[in-house]
């Protein structure tokens, strides 16, 4: 049986485990909430789960909490036709919640023990304040972890002399399913180009790109590598699969798109978002692929050109 988050509490780098216990549910949380009422009908919560890619919607009295309708619920009223009755006729009352000044750690045992793909999230007033996904807690660690590589680097900066030349490649293999090294090329990447000074808006930008990439092949792909090519003006990052390949390229583009499985959905992975957001933060972006044979993907950033940024 797979864990709902792909962290070992028991075997994980000493500084995941400090985080985890550290950290609080309310730094991870999502606080942009979709709610909707008891009367709202199903098929009006349908479209709203459709439109903001999401597979839970709480449903509140003003910032109180009364149940939720999952995708289970939109699938089971499509089956046997009550899409248009009120979500109250068909919630989930019996609800199992988070508080907001939990410490991350219960919200992983939570996801392990009770295996639901979001928990709602309330504060001391018992009022609704955000849900919480699996993906949430692992991108909250990793921003927090690179808060901690940062704080270190800064430590070592005034010890260390300033690299003159910007060239060079790092390549690193990606493993199918293996979140929990995901973001290692990321994190690299920003440690080299900090260390020579390049702004931190362009570093964010190559960071954003190469975790995308990173985790599309984690997601979608059986496996690959990650190759970052250092230039004096750029950097090149490029993403590299033996399978299965992308029928539509063009289709993949578009925001939303996806081919991952249920399992990868219910982990909060998967929104079809990777490939759209890589071209979108990217000076220069190409993609090619065909089925069977691969898929490779290239993002330039070049250091002199700002860009706006991607959330």
């Amino acid at each position: 049986m797979q864990h709902a988050i792909p962290i070992n509490t028991y075997t994980s780098p000493t500084v995941v485990l400090e985080l985890i216990h550290r950290l609080k549910v309310k730094e991870v949380m999502s606080r942009r909430l979709m709610t909707a009422g008891i009367s709202t009908p199903l098929k009006e919560i349908q479209e709203l789960m459709r439109r903001e890619s999401i597979t839970g919607v709480p449903i509140v009295t003003g910032k109180r909490i009364l149940g939720i309708i999952s995708m289970d619920d939109i699938i089971q009223a499509l089956d046997h036709g009550y899409i248009h009755e009120p979500a109250g006729n068909r919630m989930s009352a019996n609800l199992i919640i988070l508080e907001d000044d939990m410490p991350v750690s219960f919200a992983i045992s939570y996801f392990e023990k009770h295996r639901f793909r979001r928990f709602p999230v309330l504060n001391r007033e018992k009022e609704l304040v955000g849900m919480v996904t699996s993906r949430d807690i692992t991108t909250g660690l990793l921003v927090a972890i690179n808060r901690e590589v940062e704080a270190i680097e800064r430590l070592q900066a005034k010890n260390r002399p300033l690299d003159t030349e910007l060239e060079g490649t790092l390549t690193y293999p990606v493993i199918q399913y293996d979140f929990e090294k995901a973001g290692l090329a990321s994190m690299e990447i920003k440690k080299r180009l900090k260390s020579h000074g390049i702004p931190s808006q362009i570093i964010r930008r190559a960071a954003i790109a190469a975790y995308e990439l990173e985790m599309n092949l984690v997601v979608h792909s059986s496996g690959g590598e990650i190759s970052s090519r250092f230039f004096p003006d750029r950097v090149e990052i490029t993403a590299r699969d033996n399978g299965p390949g992308i029928t539509d390229v063009d289709e993949a583009m578009n925001e939303g798109y996806s081919t991952a499985n249920s399992w990868i959905r219910s982990l909060g992975f998967g929104a079809g978002m990777g490939l759209p957001n890589t071209k979108k933060i990217s000076d220069e972006f190409s993609i090619s692929s065909s089925p069977g044979e691969g898929t490779l993907a290239r993002a330039v950033i070049w250091y002199t050109k700002p860009k706006e940024e991607v959330s």
